[in-house]
């Protein structure tokens, strides 16, 4: 006869038990349900997206990215550069190809099309309208859409602020997914696995080592080659003093040298000029100017970020908050690397290398003239230059406008491209001096306008925006 018992089981043998049954479920039930069903999601917005984009995703961009890394990790040149490296250094080949195999999983984006675009794209756009009166100033339409679907695009730009980024992904959302060269202070978690999702690869500025070079290098070919649109600051970095930089060449050099002019993808630099009323970064890049102040570390940049937050939100509950003013970006005429150099008479993969670097150069500074060329001018950059100009004088209203309407008359004839909001230029006047005055860089007193003299370097931060343009400030 038998007779039931029972089994006793101690907790700490029940708990691993229970975990391990659960883990199990989830493993063969609950995990595949969730992935064919953010997978199917995903294809449905890449399905839309490619209809809908006038340039395409291509295949490249949605390789999972450990088929990218593993691609690139066994590159023949990355090897070669890896093996170069361990004989120079004595390191072992193991010791060689696992740093390679870390450069490779350190730059390579895992972009993720429904982040992108249903959660990316609807983030950037509120929080881009929340902070500025963002205005798509100008836009060469008709040469953007004579570019052919195929082509490697790379959008080429001026680096204002860190809303650079938010600002023209935005924008350019209606024509194609960007993926940005995004520097080292985006390596930190939990923005580092959230900006690899959104497709930007990271860069180390400025490192020595030739292996991540070379990986670097190879990356970037390879997405050039299959058709990635790219969007690169020639720059390198955030302008300090509201001036454009002279170009870095790194990314342009590894985009070029090995462009073939008679290929089946033309190479096509977009020029893109962005200007704001108000950059959030201005009095901490002035701050590099100076050989006297140590350098801040995170923890103090995060605290001088809460404090700007909390002051604004404290302005909004008091209903005293503006937004920050216009911010504008112009999109130029693109620039065709078949027909540049077909102009030029020169083919950068048989150039040795220090004509290769010579001919880069030339591009660089023909990138950034472009780039120049389409920087809108704003409200507050007029208003600022009339200022610096004379800055001991003060200026009636009536002179303000005179010497504004005088900057705005020599600009329109060099071709610069002018954000006149209502099309209105009194308005205009009215929308940056108001600025100026709520920041208390310009102080009023008996009907005069003066500059603020402990803020005369930053007038001239936002005057600088527009000093390449000839005889602006002078």
């Amino acid at each position: 006869m038998l007779m039931a018992s029972r089994i006793a089981v101690p907790l700490w043998l029940l708990l691993p038990l229970v975990a391990l049954a659960l883990w199990a479920l989830a493993q063969h039930f609950l995990i595949p349900s969730v992935r064919w069903f953010f997978r199917r999601r995903v294809n449905e917005v890449i399905q839309e997206i490619n209809t809908r984009l006038k340039i395409e995703i291509p295949s490249f961009k949605l390789t999972k990215r450990e088929v990218l890394i593993d691609r690139l990790f066994h590159d023949r040149h990355v090897q070669r550069a890896a093996l170069a490296g361990q004989r120079d250094s004595g390191a072992s080949k193991e010791s060689a190809l696992r740093k390679a195999d870390q450069y490779a999983r350190e730059i390579v984006p895992s972009f993720n099309a429904y982040l992108y675009f249903r959660i990316g794209y609807w983030c950037a756009k509120r929080l881009a309208k929340f902070l500025y009166r963002v205005r798509l100033g100008y836009s060469d339409n008709q040469a953007l859409a004579a570019v052919n679907p195929k082509s490697s695009v790379v959008f080429v730009m001026n680096h204002r602020s860190n809303m650079d980024y938010v600002l023209v992904a935005f924008l350019a959302a209606e024509r194609t997914a960007l993926s940005y060269a995004v520097g080292e202070w985006a390596r930190i978690w939990p923005l580092q696995g959230l900006i690899r999702s959104l497709g930007a690869y990271f860069v180390r500025r400025n490192s020595k080592d030739p292996l991540y070079r070379a990986v670097l290098q190879r990356y970037v070919q390879m997405a050039t080659e299959a058709g990635v649109c790219q969007a690169v600051f020639p720059e390198g970095g955030l302008t300090i003093d509201g001036k454009l930089r002279p170009p870095k060449l790194g990314l342009l050099d590894y985009m070029v040298k090995n462009f073939d002019p008679n290929g089946e993808r033309d190479l096509v630099f977009v020029p893109v000029g962005v200007n704001y009323d108000r950059v959030f970064e201005d009095r901490s890049l002035l701050l590099k100017q100076s050989q006297d102040v140590a350098p801040r570390g995170i923890f103090f940049a995060l605290l001088t970020m809460l404090k700007f937050v909390a002051k604004n939100i404290m302005r909004m509950v008091t209903g005293r908050w503006y937004r920050f003013g216009y911010a504008c970006v112009n999109f130029g005429p693109p620039l065709s690397m078949r027909q540049y150099v077909r102009d030029a008479k020169l083919d950068f993969r048989t150039l040795e290398e220090p004509q290769r670097h010579m001919a880069v150069e030339h591009l660089g500074q023909r990138v950034m003239s472009e780039i120049g060329a389409v920087i809108p001018v704003t409200p507050v950059a007029l208003v600022a230059s009339a200022f610096v100009r004379n800055p001991e004088k003060a200026l009636s209203e009536l002179e303000l406008k005179f010497a504004v309407y005088g900057m705005m008359t020599r600009l329109e004839a060099q071709g610069a491209h002018l954000y006149v909001p209502r099309e209105d230029h009194d308005y205009a006047i009215a929308v940056g001096l108001r600025m100026l005055t709520l920041r208390e860089l310009v102080s009023q007193k008996d009907g005069l306008y003066s500059a603020n003299a402990m803020e005369l370097n930053l007038l001239h931060y936002y005057a600088n925006s527009i000093a390449h343009f000839v005889n602006v400030t002078g």
